[in-house]
């Protein structure tokens, strides 16, 4: 018994090794868990009275993949690359240890080794595949949550213990590139099928049938180890076709990646070269790479912000401490347009009733079918059950009357984007609920300091801002009003967490953070076309420098004339202090002039044909905003873009609307799209170097114009040779007015 694995030989001499790490609901490879495996292994090979083994898990699922956090505190060591690669390649040597039993080559293909049997009965992804994989026998449960499959190029890695040599030994290579460089899992009849898995059984029966296999097995080999072996489909990366098989996925994935994701490159490189060398050169080939992305800035700044960091908020790192947990179980929801409805979809879907009020019957009922049509999609996917769906819905009561929000645990205002629209519904709110029931705004720009006035416990007053469609958009933005308290934002966050959303916790501003720093990317564009910059060109950078679409895409979905109408909004707001944009004049132009509005009346900065054909950019641009004669460059594009982008961010960090950089990057990411591959604005500008990114901010502010002047806290810390991040350190700068 080791603390990770129970150790266990039965009268047929077969060890039963069953991982289970404590105090975790899921098993993963820690520092311990491979200490532990090693351990274990030896033993089994030691031990001449144990004639193979199996190895399962004690809990639902078998194994989730390494401790993220355990890489990303080996991507801050300080190492030599000989202890990098030693440290990379030990769970590859002890996965070898399995297969060959330690015997040399010669010896190995002679007699075999003792049998290892994986007895799968849970989802099996990243390291945990690779255990499977490593095993002589694998058995899987025929349960539908089965999944066996390497995430781990979301991350910016490559499967580091063998998978990658492995698996194109078992499916072929162009299967294994698919799967391994999209990360996509496999369910277990298409494991069966591929002969990943040799039987699918339930659950009860994993344990038993591996064993049935290892008693009868009296040595074993894996087929890569066979005189002979020759890839499913030919001579591995030799054969013809698979160098046209690398020749299109080398293509297709730099298209998808824009060339900013290594990782990608990096595991079509260790299919080709593994491919035309022996399996233990393979293997090695493979840490190589495996080290490399550790140590290069992608991978750790992505560990950092997409898991490590997200994690963490999830699990209530932003919560305030000393305060009961609280559960939401009925919800008012105050307008029942797009937001509204979908809001209100997610909570019944979390289990709390819902009451879904707007200005008559007919508005409530439609904000209502949106739920209908929701479930009925996911009962004809075969997503969820009938029953679940009606459930589902009969937890949802659409109204037109105040009276029915008397009993609700909370309130959720997504109206019109009108203060005084917004000052009507909440004063006739208060007017029925309980004395100490949170009132919260979804606003997305209106202070809510300004808005907490309409209602009597400004104490109780927050800002919960949804994305957009709100049951596909994992970020919720939560906003500190001047007197909010810690027991509101506790519920606040108890709510996110009862929804199963990504939370952050920003400050009171205009637009808050994710608004306000989104449309610096929009207003770059917009910007940008009105200079004469090709809108191709625009389009292209964006893509290119990380962003899911280009800023003339995304402010057509978004609106034109929304824009517009913060802009109006914001300069009656700000009076005198209101700072001109050089985005206004082409945005007033496409409303006002045009009538453009975007996707909502199928015309914008794009054309949305009628027949559904793809939409194009409006050549009529060219007409209103003449081509400049000079074009700049992709990379000058490129820059404006994501510098515009990271010095909004940097603003938003020095006036503590930001309480801490680890939110700044997750918002941006989950929020807007920032280009996910840096880690977000902050790691981008510590990536960079801060004295780098102030030297091309003043370059682009002497260019431009002030909007790039980067904030004093930058030149600063430029000064000072400071990051946002040190080395290890997760959480980043806390700014003086939120520590």
């Amino acid at each position: 018994m080791t603390e990770t694995i129970r150790y266990e030989v039965d009268s047929d001499g077969i060890a039963l090794l069953t991982i289970d790490l404590p105090n975790t609901g899921m098993n993963v490879f820690n520092a311990q868990l491979i200490e532990d495996l090693e351990t274990c292994v030896g033993k089994v090979l030691a031990d001449d009275a144990v004639k193979g083994a199996v190895i399962t898990s004690g809990k639902d699922a078998f194994l989730a993949g390494a401790d993220l956090n355990m890489l990303g505190a080996q991507a801050g060591a300080e190492q030599t690359p000989e202890q990098a690669f030693e440290g990379a390649f030990r769970l590859n040597k002890i996965l070898r240890l399995i297969e060959t039993g330690g015997k040399p080559r010669k010896e190995l293909a002679l007699q075999g080794t003792k049998a290892f049997a994986a007895a799968v009965n849970g989802l099996a992804l990243g390291g945990g595949f690779e255990l499977v994989l490593a095993c002589h026998y694998r058995v899987i449960t025929d349960s539908p949550k089965m999944q066996l499959g390497f995430p781990e190029v979301q991350v910016g890695l490559l499967p580091g213990a063998g998978g990658t040599q492995r698996l194109p030994r078992i499916v072929g290579i162009q299967a294994a590139a698919q799967a391994i460089t999209t990360g996509k899992p496999y369910n277990g009849q298409i494991a069966l099928g591929l002969g990943i898995a040799n039987e699918m059984v339930p659950t009860e029966q994993v344990v038993e049938k591996a064993k049935a296999w290892v008693k009868k097995s009296p040595s074993a080999l894996a087929p890569w180890d066979k005189k002979g072996f020759k890839y499913p489909g030919g001579a591995g990366a030799m054969n013809p076709s698979a160098v046209q098989t690398f020749i299109g996925a080398n293509a297709m994935a730099q298209k998808q990646t824009q060339h900013n994701y290594p990782a990608v490159q990096a595991i079509l490189s260790c299919l080709y070269e593994g491919g035309i060398v022996d399996f233990d050169t393979a293997i090695r080939i493979e840490s190589k790479y495996f080290m490399t992305l550790l140590a290069g800035s992608v991978a750790p700044n992505m560990i950092r912000s997409l898991f490590i960091n997200k994690q963490a908020v999830e699990k209530g790192s932003l919560r305030p401490k000393g305060i009961e947990r609280k559960t939401v179980k009925r919800l008012g929801m105050l307008g029942a347009g797009l937001m509204g409805a979908g809001v209100a979809y997610v909570s019944a879907k979390a289990g709390m009733d819902v009451v879904l009020l707007d200005r008559d019957m007919a508005a409530a009922e439609k904000g209502k079918d949106y739920s209908r049509n929701l479930v009925k999609k996911g009962v004809e996917r075969g997503k969820v059950s009938q029953e679940k769906g009606d459930a589902l819905l009969s937890r949802i009561t659409a109204t037109d009357n105040y009276d029915d929000l008397k009993d609700c645990d909370l309130i959720i205002e997504a109206v019109f984007e009108a203060e005084d629209i917004k000052k009507d519904v909440t004063e006739k709110t208060e007017a029925v609920i309980g004395k100490d029931i949170v009132f919260a705004s979804n606003t997305s720009t209106l202070p809510i300091t300004g808005l907490a006035k309409n209602f009597s416990r400004p104490h109780q007053f927050i800002g919960i801002h949804f994305f957009s469609p709100v049951d596909k958009m994992p970020l919720v933005e939560v906003i500190m009003g001047e007197k909010t308290d810690d027991e509101t934002l506790a519920l606040a966050l108890d709510y996110v967490s009862q929804i199963r959303k990504t939370p952050i916790v920003v400050n009171d501003s205009r637009g808050f953070y994710t608004s306000r720093c989104f449309g610096t990317y929009v207003q770059e564009g917009y910007a940008m076309v009105k200079e004469g910059v090709n809108p191709a060109l625009i389009e292209n950078a964006g893509k290119m420098a990380g962003m899911p679409v280009g800023p003339l895409a995304v402010g057509d979905e978004v609106a034109i004339d929304l824009s517009y109408k913060v802009g109006m909004a914001t300069r009656k707001a700000l009076g005198d202090k209101y700072v001109p944009s050089p985005a206004d004049g082409f945005v007033e132009k496409m409303v006002t002039e045009l009538e453009r509005f975007g996707r909502k009346n199928g015309k914008g900065s794009y054309v949305y044909p009628e027949d559904g054909s793809s939409k194009h950019l409006w050549p009529g641009l060219g007409e209103h905003f003449p081509l400049s004669e000079n074009q700049p460059s992709v990379d000058e594009v490129k820059s404006r873009l994501m510098v515009r982008q990271a010095i909004e961010c940097a603003r938003c960090f020095e006036e503590g609307v930001l309480r801490d950089t680890a939110s700044g990057d997750i918002g941006a990411i989950f929020g807007w799209g920032f280009a996910p591959f840096t880690g977000g604005p902050f790691s981008f500008i510590d990536t960079m170097g801060v004295d780098e990114f102030v030297r091309e901010a003043d370059r682009l502010a002497q260019e431009y114009g002030e909007r790039f002047t980067p904030p004093q806290l930058l030149r600063d810390m430029a000064d000072k040779g400071e990051t946002f991040y040190t080395k290890g350190d997760t959480r980043g700068r806390i700014p003086a007015q939120a520590a």
